[in-house]
C-alpha cells in the first residue's frame, strides 16, 4: 500500500471552447504550476500523509499479528501429517482423521484473516483516493481563478512543460490560497456509493505523491 496523493491530469486547467464556429483560437497563454509541491506542502496533505501511513503502519501491523500464528499451526500441522505419514494401517488412517477437523480450522482462520486483510486494503485504498479527490476538487476552482486573473487560457503541471520562465510559475499562489481554503480534508473511505466497482481498475494518473513511500 503507497500513501500517494494524486492529481487528475498534468494539464490542470484551461479555458472551456466557446463559439468555436464563430471564433479563431486564441493565442495560448499558458501558466505553470509544481502539482508535486502543492500536495506535497499543503497544510491538508501533510496532515492527510501523516494520517495515512499511520493506518498503512497498523495495516502491516496487523498482517504480521495474523501470519505468525498462522504460520506457526501450519507448520505443526505439517509436522503432524509427517508423522502420520510414517505410521501404517489403521494407525495411520486413525492418524490421519484425527488432523482432519485440525486442517480444517487452520483453513477457516486462513480464510478468515485474508479477508480481513483484503477489507483492511480496500478501506485503505478508498480514503487515499477520497483524499485525492477532495483536493482535486478544490484545486480546479483555485487554477481557474488564477488563470482568470493573470488572464491566462491555460494551466498545465511542471511535469508536462519542458521549460518556462519563473513569471509563469503560479506554484507559491496556489499553494497559499489551498492552505486559506481548506485546512484540512476527511480520511475516511468514500461513501458506499462512490466506492470503485468490484475489480475495476482505478485511475493512474500523474503525480503528486506526498508521503509516497
Amino acid at each position: 500500500m503507497k500513501t500517494k496523493l494524486i492529481l487528475a491530469a498534468a494539464l490542470v486547467a484551461a479555458v472551456p471552447a466557446t463559439g468555436m464556429a464563430q471564433q479563431r483560437t486564441p493565442p495560448a497563454s499558458i501558466l505553470v504550476v509544481d502539482t508535486n509541491r502543492v500536495l506535497r506542502e499543503c497544510t491538508a496533505c501533510v496532515a492527510a500523509t501523516a494520517a495515512l501511513q499511520a493506518q498503512e503502519a497498523t495495516f502491516q501491523q496487523r498482517t504480521q499479528a495474523l501470519a505468525g500464528p498462522l504460520q506457526t499451526e501450519q507448520q505443526s500441522i505439517q509436522q503432524a501429517l509427517q508423522a502420520a505419514g510414517a505410521l501404517s494401517g489403521t494407525a495411520r488412517t486413525n492418524a490421519e482423521n484425527a488432523l482432519r477437523p485440525r486442517i480444517q480450522a487452520f483453513q477457516q482462520r486462513q480464510q478468515s484473516a485474508e479477508q480481513e486483510l483484503r477489507t483492511l486494503q480496500q478501506n485503505f485504498e478508498s480514503t487515499r483516493l477520497n483524499v485525492s479527490l477532495q483536493l482535486n476538487q478544490r484545486l480546479q476552482p483555485i487554477f481557474n481563478q488564477i488563470m482568470t486573473a493573470r488572464g491566462a487560457n491555460l494551466v498545465i503541471s511542471t511535469d508536462a512543460r519542458l521549460a518556462s520562465a519563473p513569471t509563469l510559475d503560479i506554484t507559491s499562489e496556489v499553494l497559499a490560497q489551498l492552505n486559506r481554503q481548506v485546512p484540512s480534508v476527511s480520511v475516511t473511505p468514500l461513501p458506499q456509493q462512490q466506492q470503485p466497482a468490484a475489480g475495476q481498475q482505478q485511475p493512474r494518473p500523474q503525480q503528486p505523491r506526498p508521503g509516497d513511500r
